[in-house]
Formats: C-alpha cells, sequence, structure tokens
C-alpha cells in the first residue's frame, strides 16, 4: 500500500472535443471533428452556453440568452451549466457567465437581450 499513491502511474486524462452534438460524432480525431462535426464550426457558432449557480440572476441570464438565440435565428440550443465542477473547468470566479465555442465571453454580470446580441454580432455570429 502507497501513501498517497505515490509512485502509482497516472493515466493519460483525453478531453473529448465539444462538438454542436455532444460528443455522438462518428470520429475521434479531434482535427476531423473540428473541421466537419455538423458543419456547425464552419457556419461561426458552435454551442452557447450559460454558467450559473442557480440563482435568479443566472436564471434571467439563461432566458435572455434563449430570447435573443431565437430571435437572430440561430439554430443552436443554449445550455444551462449549473455543475460547479464544469463551471469551474472554465475558470470562471463570477456568475452568471455565458460560453460561445467554449470561449467564456461575459461574466458577472446580466446582460439584457439588445447586449448578448451585440456581443455575438460582436464576436462574429
Amino acid at each position: 500500500m502507497s501513501l498517497f499513491n505515490f509512485g502509482k502511474k497516472k493515466e493519460k486524462e483525453t478531453k473529448a472535443p465539444a462538438c454542436c452534438c455532444n460528443g455522438a460524432c462518428p470520429t475521434s480525431e479531434e482535427a476531423k471533428v473540428a473541421d466537419e462535426c455538423c458543419n456547425k464550426k464552419l457556419e461561426g457558432i458552435c454551442c452557447i452556453k450559460v454558467l450559473g449557480a442557480g440563482c435568479k440572476s443566472c436564471h434571467e441570464q439563461f432566458e435572455n440568452t434563449r430570447k435573443t438565440v431565437k430571435q437572430m435565428g440561430l439554430d443552436v440550443e443554449v445550455e444551462y451549466v449549473t455543475d460547479m465542477p464544469k463551471i469551474m473547468e472554465y475558470g470562471v470566479m463570477s456568475m452568471p457567465a455565458i460560453v460561445a465555442n467554449e470561449k467564456v465571453v461575459s461574466q458577472g454580470k446580466v446582460l439584457k437581450v439588445c447586449d448578448v446580441e451585440k456581443l455575438l454580432h460582436k464576436l462574429g455570429f
């Protein structure tokens, strides 16, 4: 028995590529997925997530983001993430936060519908 598991080799952790089909791609090659997965990355937007703790402000941000996506006519589902370990993977320290294409684009304030739309246009969506 080893104390604190010293001396044991760690298994290499591999992250599945984030894409619009949530890992249901027929391939495991990351580069191929980035180029071909549902062709949404080529169109510009792959996924939008709202990160929050489940409070009123976070719910409001989620609803504002959903309304914006619907108004813009984007064929993207907005995901609401409340799982703290997943939120911490993004390095977010204040919520609510918006993640577009796996990149944190806003955090710490509730954006109105018009502000979310401006943000998405600024990002090229």
